[in-house]
């Protein structure tokens, strides 16, 4: 049920106030606070843990499309985000129906629970088909996501807090969600009834630096099955800091925020890193850097794409992949320069989800082709690009 500013007997528990005065109300869970963040929608079916552990969300609340979310609870093992430290992804959740007890035996405790440890925002019972045509209408929404057990809320209060907030647009968040140090990685994807498998790494396995924009954990841990050495460097490495590392091959990961804004810290690394010769793969974040790097330009899109079930068409064999995605902006097609070419495209509505240089082994994608839990159709990249580097 969708209800707006409404008196009722029983106090709603949980809130989302819009900046244009809009106020949803729900029940709470997780963490009791509040948070301001743009509100996306999400289509996926599967998947909600690692959508709230996905570092690629910083600044914004996800909006589930699937009413069923919590059922399976949460475990230890279905994080993304990659870091040591405590990362930073969504900073809250809205669910259609109440989150139930879970139901499965890899569940160590309840998705409110959950929520609660890791500071994550939520509010239920809200009729996300209507937000979620609101968001399509209207595109991505400032929002307060807010959580008190009492009821006892300051509408005004949250809806100027709503107005005031800037926005992703023109921001750099990877330093919200970046390693702080250089580490290493050596866990395997997972493996039914096996989990996560440390990997014995070949003496002459190529070495693959990941430059950690806010990557995902199945990034490096698909690396690793397909027999890389890994390992991680912080968001504003340089060039030189990279190099020093004697990588065979650099992969530009995921993250938040503005890509224009973390461009001008991050594109002299990347321009650096291709002048030296050194094979690069980028994905989500890293397709959008690369492409800046290169000379092309970005944009904000109207509603983003969020989800797991998005089709796109591979140039070179025509293929059409189901993929995951996540993103807010998008790689102006029209400004690729000369020497990058095309070789995805989103069939959804024609967006630009691939490029690579013509004349050098440099390429990235603007979808997730790791996504956990899936689909799968994309994985073949990673192997792709590390059999490329044994053959060099």
């Amino acid at each position: 049920m969708l209800r707006v500013n409404q008196a009722s007997a029983v106090p709603p528990t949980g809130l989302v106030a819009f900046s244009d005065g809009l106020v949803l109300e729900g029940v709470g869970l997780g963490a009791a606070t509040e948070a301001v963040g743009e509100v996306c929608f999400n289509t996926a079916m599967t998947g909600y843990q690692e959508i709230l552990t996905d570092p690629s969300y910083a600044g914004q609340i996800v909006a589930f499309t699937f009413p069923h979310i919590g059922n399976v609870g949460a475990n230890d093992e279905d994080d993304e985000n990659a870091t040591p430290e405590p990362a930073r992804g969504p900073r809250g959740a809205i669910l259609r129906a109440p989150a139930t007890s879970p139901s499965n035996y890899r569940a160590r405790r309840d998705l409110s629970a959950w929520m609660r440890r890791r500071g994550i925002v939520g509010v239920a019972d809200i009729d996300t088909r209507a937000l979620t045509a609101l968001i399509r209408r209207d595109g991505m929404r400032h929002a307060v996501i807010a959580h008190h057990p009492s009821g006892a809320f300051d509408r005004e209060a949250l809806i100027a807090k709503a107005a005031a907030w800037e926005g992703i647009e023109g921001k750099d968040l990877t330093g919200e969600v970046t390693t702080r140090a250089l580490f290493a990685h050596g866990e395997r994807a997972w493996e039914w009834d096996r989990g996560h498998q440390p990997a014995a790494t070949h003496p002459d396995a190529p070495h693959v630096v990941v430059i950690d924009y806010g990557t995902k954990k199945n990034i490096l841990r698909l690396l690793v099955s397909v027999g890389a050495k890994v390992s991680v460097v912080p968001a504003r490495a340089s060039a030189s800091d990279i190099t020093a590392l004697k990588p065979d091959g650099v992969v530009l990961s995921n993250g938040p925020g503005d890509p224009a804004a973390t461009a001008r810290h991050a594109a002299p690394t990347i321009r650096a890193l291709i002048d030296a010769g050194v094979p690069i793969f980028g994905v989500c974040l890293g397709h959008q850097l690369l492409a800046l790097a290169l000379g092309a330009k970005t944009v904000k899109m109207r509603q983003g794409h969020h989800g797991a079930n998005h089709p796109v068409k591979h140039h070179d064999s025509g293929r059409v992949e189901i993929v995951s995605m996540n993103h807010g902006f998008t790689v102006d097609g029209d400004t690729l320069p000369d020497t990058v070419e095309a070789t995805f495209t989103s069939l959804f509505d024609g967006t630009n989800s691939g490029l690579r240089l013509k004349d050098k082994p440099v390429s990235s994608v603007q979808h997730h082709p790791e996504a956990s839990p899936g689909p799968q159709d994309s994985f073949g990249v990673f192997k792709d690009f590390v059999d490329g580097l044994k053959a060099a």
